[in-house]
């Protein structure tokens, strides 16, 4: 068995955390060999809900998971960390304005980048979960000067799955036959879900989605809108939001960068924009196709942009310039 690492999460006694911590624990992220110390950060008044969370991952009796350190503390949260996964963030309450909730929030990641920046491993892999999370993430990267923003990354990889899920449905296939679908720019509902790059495996032949789906209208509407409002209608059917989707989601992510994408697919990640092959504005956390190799990700490059795509990248990429530009507003304040 090799030196366990630690984990961090954020949020720890939310429901998207309650449906993560036992894949992580079990070995389904980081490797079926993979000793994992779980450091579970939540603010004071959830700490007793928390006690509960540590006592049901103890009596799960996993093997991998050596320790779990709930905490309220961020000195104790963020030591030493491989890797973090920030789930917890300020939701949008009921008459609150974009504004308000990204002040909200530019306060909180500031905070944990500058924490990250002083206590966690120079190496520390950074996924942000907590929305507005391209922004957040951003806000976290620059309050966390010595740690290489490529370490930062936000998840897209829900709204990868659920365009995914779209497709096979639509083709009468299982999941793990559609591959390549991208989503491009915010966690928002201007993300863009573009199916021109994806190959669906219709009996034993892979086919582009446009020849295996055969309705054009479809694929440049209702499921474009689909996988954009999949969040509001999973909130106005639970009266929740999305929790099990979402812990699959992170599962799939910090996995493929412990691990790495196999030969010839792509994912997509909310990932730094400098000197992109597309076109998106530098100094913004976007969405991207990627390839990972190494715990190293490389925006795949060379796919063509028809002008349909064109616009609806630039759209998305338009709404997080201003999101940016208002976050950095709040920094110095």
């Amino acid at each position: 068995m090799s030196d366990p690492i630690r984990v961090l999460v954020t949020g720890a006694a939310g429901q998207i955390a309650y449906s993560l911590l036992y894949g992580i624990a079990k070995g389904d992220v980081f490797g079926k060999d993979q000793p994992i110390i779980l450091i579970l950060l939540d603010i004071p008044p959830m700490l007793p809900v928390l006690d509960g969370v540590v006592m049901e991952l103890q009596d799960c009796a996993l093997p991998l998971l050596k320790e779990v350190i709930p905490t309220d503390k961020v000195e104790v949260a963020f030591k030493d960390l491989d890797a973090a996964i920030l789930v917890g963030s300020m939701p949008r309450k009921e008459g609150m304005e974009r504004k308000d909730l990204l002040k909200a929030n530019v306060a909180i990641f500031k905070s944990q980048g500058a924490a990250l920046d002083k206590y966690a491993k120079k190496t520390v892999k950074v996924l942000v979960v907590g929305n507005p999370a391209n922004t957040n993430c951003l806000i976290a990267a620059k309050s966390a000067p010595s740690i290489p923003k490529e370490n930062f990354s936000c998840l897209t990889r829900l709204d990868h799955n659920r365009a995914s899920s779209q497709v096979a449905m639509r083709c009468g296939v299982s999941a793990n036959s559609v591959k390549n679908v991208i989503i491009w720019g915010n966690h928002s509902s201007t993300q863009y879900p573009d199916v021109h790059h994806c190959l669906v495996n219709v009996g034993g032949k892979e086919v582009p989605a446009f020849d295996a789906v055969k309705d054009d209208n479809w694929l440049k509407g209702d499921f474009i809108s689909a996988v954009q409002q999949r969040g509001a209608a999973v909130i106005k059917a639970r009266k929740l939001s999305s929790a099990m989707s979402a812990a699959k989601a992170i599962c799939d992510h910090m996995r493929d960068i412990w691990t790495g994408t196999s030969e010839g697919r792509f994912v997509s990640m909310g990932v730094y924009s400098t000197g992109n092959p597309y076109g998106v504005p530098d100094d913004l956390i976007y969405s991207f196709p990627v390839e990972i190799k190494d715990k190293s990700w490389k925006i795949v490059d060379g796919l063509t942009i028809n002008d349909f795509s064109r616009a609806k990248m630039d759209a998305t990429a338009a709404e997080l310039v201003e999101e940016r530009d208002t976050a950095i507003s709040f920094l110095s304040v």
